[in-house]
Parts: C-alpha cells; structure tokens; sequence
C-alpha cells in the first residue's frame, strides 16, 4: 500500500510502457476512481459514497493512497462544457475558472465535478488533469436541433440552446456497438440508468438527443420528471401557490419513477403486481418507445438500436417492452439472447436489417481514450 501521494510518471521509460489514467467519475450519488492502462484493463478501482453529491476530500486522499502504481495522467468527467468547451481540454487555471463559471448552467452537476477535480488535484499536484465532457459529444447538433424557439435576445444573453448530456457513454456505445456488429451508419443509443436519454448517432456523429439545455428534459428517469409542459410549471407557480425552489426539488428529486410509483429502483418495480407498478413502466416505456421513434426520424432510418446504462444494459424485461413497439421500424428481438446476454452483446435474431445491442456503460474507457489523445500518449 502506497503511503504517499504518487506522482506523475515521466521519463524516457514511458514510452516502453503502457500508459495508465486515472479516471475520476463523479455521480450523483459516489464517486468512482479506477486506474486503466492502454489495454483497458483495470489495475485499481473504488467507489467512494457521496450521499451529498460532494465527495469527502480526506476519503478521496485515503483513497488515492492505495493507488498500485503511478498514473500518467488524471481524466475527469465534468458534465458540462458549455459552448466553449467542446472537446476534451487540459486543466489549468484559466480553464478551471472557465469550468467554475459553468455552475450555474449545472447546479445540481458542476459542483461535484469540481469538488472532486479539487480533491485528487491536492492529491496529484504534478500529474497532468484532463477535463472529458458530457456535453461536448453533442456539440456536433445542427443549429435545428440545438435551437429552442426562444426570444433572441434570451438565448444570446444566456446562451440558451440545447446542449446534450451522457455524451461519454453515447459516444463509447456507438463504438463498442461498431465492434459487436459492424459499422452501422444510423444508430440510436439508449443510456437508461438513474438518469436517462437517447442520442441519434449518424457516422459517429451525435445528431439528435432528448437531454436540452439541462439533464431534465427528456425522458421519464428515476427521480426526474423529463419533459413536462412548461405551462403547467407556471401555472403551479402562479395558481398553485409553489415556490421556484419546490417546483425544481420535485422536477429533480420527487418525480419520474418515484412520482408515479414511489420508488427509483426499476428491478423493485417489475417484481411488484401492483396498479402503480405497471402505469409507472407504461408511462416509461411509453416515453422510451416514442423518443426513439423520434430519433429515428432524425437519422432518416435506424441500422442499430443500442441499451446502456444500468437499467438499457440490465433489464430484458425494459428491453423487451421497448422493442415490442418498434417493428415497423424492423426492430426485432430474440427473447433467448435478451434473457442470456452477458455483458456486451447482440440480441436481435441474426441477419436483421436493425441491430439491437446491449453495451455495458464504460465512460471511464472514453475518458481514457479521450485524456491519452489529447496528450499524445
């Protein structure tokens, strides 16, 4: 066990070597460090509870103590880079004031993103720190489809438009999903977990979401509400009496999944037998069926549909009751391979026109693959 903070690797040995990132993923609920080599293997990993979404720093630094051996570079997923920041970028002052002054485009995101760059920065002073965004996969949509229908003045003062999130895992599906089953032009990937959205993926290239200007527009998800008429949030506050403030602890923490049934956990809500239950997955697959009805319609096709995510990648049943919906887009799944897949796999009948994959979420692997590129490791 290492009994001091590791520094960075350097030398003309380095190149003889694998090159190993440290890959800093904060969640809404822990924070997961794990370190990896050019191989992909990993040589380290922990998660570390973070109830209120900021990582204790003294936990953080235990932690990063045990490391194995010393990492070239740190990778960290910041959920938002706004429009400046579209590709993965290293961190230095300038950029981390930049990131500072993203808060509040994020609030309930930036923040824990930041605490933890803070943390393993005290930790690793000299090793270089990269900065791989959930945005920035989704800076490639076109301007009709980043575009609200907005007053002018409002979206340059603000820089109003829809910016995308998950793009880390949208981007390493499509290319898991490419060596699973071939390129495929036209690809819609579902990153179903906690949080929840779908990408149109054209030749690599994110055209479309379901995530706006924050992670709540879209899909239903476990506790926010997704999409929701923008009138009936006036009119709580202006006939129903509700404050700003319990409008968007709702919208964030008390709708969605739990709303409707009480409970976050989808594996909770396909063993129960209960009223509730059943309208919660209706109304969820209803939305997932419809979202990716509309993506399809942006790729003008669909050659592969992928699952992500921890319920896209671990649920048949979510599956199953997606793809039950989508024949007419010659969406077909084989229930053995569905109920059997294990880890990354295809699981639509073979010689279909449409692919339907299940891709384990990696984003620390994009992270990796991002941090190296950018320094030329």
């Amino acid at each position: 066990m290492a009994t001091t903070p590791p520094t960075c690797a350097t030398g003309p040995g380095r190149a003889d070597r694998a090159v190993r990132v440290l890959v800093v993923n904060a969640g809404s609920s822990s924070l997961k460090l794990s370190l990896l080599e050019r191989d992909d293997a990993t040589l380290w990993a922990q998660a570390l509870d973070a109830p209120h979404a900021l990582a204790d720093a003294e936990d953080v630094a235990a932690a990063l103590a045990e490391l194995p051996a010393l990492p070239d570079v740190v990778g960290h997923r910041i959920v938002h880079g706004g429009e400046r920041f579209r590709d993965a970028v290293s961190v230095d002052a300038p950029v981390e004031a930049a990131l500072r002054e993203l808060e509040e485009l994020a609030p309930l995101h930036q923040p824990k993103s930041l605490a933890a760059l803070d943390a393993v920065t005290r930790v690793l002073p000299t090793v270089p720190a990269v900065a791989c965004f959930d945005t920035a996969f989704h800076a490639t949509l076109s301007p009709e489809a980043a575009t609200y229908a907005l007053p002018r003045e409002w979206r340059e003062r603000w820089d109003l438009r829809r910016y995308g999130f998950h793009g880390l895992s949208h981007a390493y599906a499509a290319r898991r999903a490419a060596a699973l089953a071939g390129e495929r032009a036209r690809v819609v990937s579902c990153h179903l977990g906690a949080g929840a959205s779908l990408c149109a993926i054209a030749a690599g290239r994110s055209i479309d979401t379901t995530m706006g200007f924050t992670p709540l527009e879209g899909l239903v998800m476990a506790s926010r509400s997704g999409s929701v008429d923008p009138g009936l949030m006036l009119w709580l506050q202006q006939r129903g009496g509700l404050s700003v403030e319990r409008v968007g602890r709702a919208l964030e923490l008390e709708s969605g999944l739990v709303g409707l049934a009480g409970t976050a956990d989808m594996r909770e809500l396909l063993a129960r037998d209960d009223a509730a239950a059943h309208a919660a997955i209706g109304v969820y697959t209803h939305r997932l069926r419809a979202g990716i009805g509309a993506m399809t319609a942006s790729l003008g096709g669909l050659d592969a549909l992928v699952f992500t995510g921890g319920v896209g990648a671990g649920s048949p049943r979510v599956r199953e009751l997606a793809c039950a919906g989508l024949a007419y887009l010659g969406v077909e799944i084989d229930a053995h391979r569905n109920d059997g897949v294990a880890g990354d796999g295809v699981v639509s009948p073979p010689d279909k026109p449409v692919g339907v994959l299940v891709v384990q979420a990696r984003e620390d692997l994009e992270i990796a693959r991002q941090a190296r590129a950018l320094l030329g490791l």
